[in-house]
């Protein structure tokens, strides 16, 4: 009987549940009354869950205890959390009419990103078996990006049009609030399942002398805390999307590079199978 290990598997568990108290809590709010505070609230849960996503891995790795049951319950848990939550959490945020041209823009830019979610997953996973098959080496890159980035990146530009600071977005038309949401879903859902690479936390090696390291440290980590706790949705904004403007501009330079130059040879697009 194989093992399944109890502490990484919580861990996912209450990912998971992150991810479904979102859902089932939009869906007791009218459409189109998806208020500043319950986005905002949800907003933290997804960034808990990714969280959460994050440390379940480095905890298997480090305990040995990883396992298929595992490795196949965070990937339906992903798929849930960061696949469907966000698509939920725009359609609750739009006041459409049904039947309308609208309204059918906005499915189809919710349906993109989960369905894309979902298969951006689905490549991972045949990837990650067969690099064990292989004993390969952990890649330090994602191939297309990341679902909680995208989520999160997802959730983000819904909080900034319902942050009552930010009149310019909050005063938008609901035709201008749908294009705008839905085709930002349709951009990362692209993405999600492209062959451009993004960086991952392995990457961060830095080479600078320690006060320096630590002084930037520390400036980031105010910028964090007062932005987190006074400009949430700007804060969370700039992270996401710049997490994913890093990765587009990095294979941007590369494609203009060449295949010759060893220039982010690492960031070269991978082709089809």
């Amino acid at each position: 009987m194989k093992k399944i290990y109890l502490v990484p598997n919580i861990i996912t568990a209450f990912s998971l549940a992150c991810g479904l108290f979102v859902i089932f809590k939009v869906n007791m709010i009218e459409p189109g009354m998806g208020t500043y505070q319950a986005l905002q609230v949800s907003a933290y849960l997804l960034l808990l869950a990714a969280f959460a996503d994050w440390v379940d891995g480095a905890i298997a790795r480090a305990m040995h205890a990883e396992s298929e049951f595992g490795f196949l319950f965070d990937s339906l848990s992903d798929a849930i959390t960061f696949g469907v939550a966000p698509s939920v959490l725009l359609l609750k945020n739009l006041s459409l009419e049904q039947g309308t041209t609208l309204s059918f823009y906005a499915v189809i830019g919710a349906m993109l990103f989960s369905i894309c979610g979902v298969l951006r997953l689905v490549r991972f996973n045949v990837a990650e078996s067969a690099a064990k098959e292989q004993k390969a080496p952990k890649k330090k890159h994602f191939t297309g990006l990341p679902i909680p980035a995208a989520a999160l990146a997802a959730i983000s530009a819904n909080l900034l049009f319902v942050d009552p600071r930010l009149t310019f977005l909050t005063g938008s038309s609901e035709m201008v609030k749908t294009i705008v949401l839905s085709s930002l879903m349709v951009v990362l859902g692209f993405f999600m399942v492209s062959r451009f690479k993004f960086p991952s936390a392995k990457v961060l090696h830095f080479r600078v002398p320690s006060f320096y390291l630590v002084f930037i440290t520390v400036v980031v980590a105010l910028f964090l805390l007062y932005g987190g706790l006074y400009f949430f949705p700007i804060t969370l904004a700039v992270l996401t999307w710049g997490y994913v403007i890093v990765g587009w501009v990095l294979a941007i330079i590369r494609m203009i590079a060449g295949k010759k130059s060893k220039t982010l040879e690492e960031f070269e697009p991978e082709e089809d199978d």
